[in-house]
């Protein structure tokens, strides 16, 4: 697949299915649940640090060199970008209570905080896969288990371990198991899709690193 191809059909596709995958909750009723206003702020803050880790470079999308088609798909995969970045934030925060209030400002803390570290692209990929994956267990294992009706083995440790806790603060709405697959294909297709952003390079020219936005040559 040509860079032009990737660019035009296969970005915009993957984040079009991000974002109808991540909307999807199954429980008594299956509901498609798009992103909150903080979601999609929080988007435009992923996408800063995209830019600034070199993981995409956006000169290759949007420039006043290329054609008019070209800028338009360079402007679709930017828009996909952005809305499957706060889909994704969107399914990773808990769906209500103290946990939803906790993770949101802990996302916050820790965008602002990567942002400020400056780091490159393959440590941003590190970093996202540990703190989505942390995340994902969180909501998805912690909180679905304890929030699950009857009294498994590990829903009576969480509650012992939280004894003294108002569990009525913890506790989620009931959502379908299909849901925290949902949730996994989304993520996994997330970081696979920033893999497939057009990167700044970087060059060592004369001893010294030098940053090029290069053309794909695929």
């Amino acid at each position: 697949m040509t860079g032009a191809g990737r660019e035009a059909i296969v970005l915009p596709l993957t984040f079009l299915t991000v974002l109808l995958l991540g909307s999807v909750r199954v429980a008594e009723t299956t509901v498609l649940a798009p992103p909150s206003v903080f979601a999609l702020v929080l988007g435009l803050l992923f996408i800063r640090i995209v830019v600034q880790s070199g993981t995409l470079a956006p000169q290759r999308l949007l420039a006043s060199s290329r054609s008019t088609l070209a800028n338009a798909n360079g402007l679709a995969a930017l828009i996909g970008l952005w809305l499957a970045a706060a889909q994704v934030i969107a399914v990773l925060i808990p769906d209500s209570g103290l946990p939803r209030i906790v993770c949101g400002l802990l996302l916050l803390i820790l965008l602002a905080n990567t942002a400020a570290a400056d780091p490159d692209r393959t440590r941003l990929l590190r970093s996202l896969t540990v703190t989505f994956g942390a995340l994902f267990l969180l909501k998805f294992v912690v909180l679905a288990q304890l929030s699950a009706p009857g009294g498994g083995r590990l829903n009576r440790i969480l509650q012992t371990l939280l004894e003294g806790m108002t569990l009525g603060t913890l506790l989620q709405p009931s959502q379908h198991a299909v849901t925290g697959y949902l949730a996994l294909a989304t993520i996994v297709l997330f970081l696979v899709a920033l893999v497939l952003l057009p990167m700044r390079s970087v060059q060592t020219t004369g001893g010294a690193l030098v940053r090029n936005d290069r053309e794909s040559r695929e």
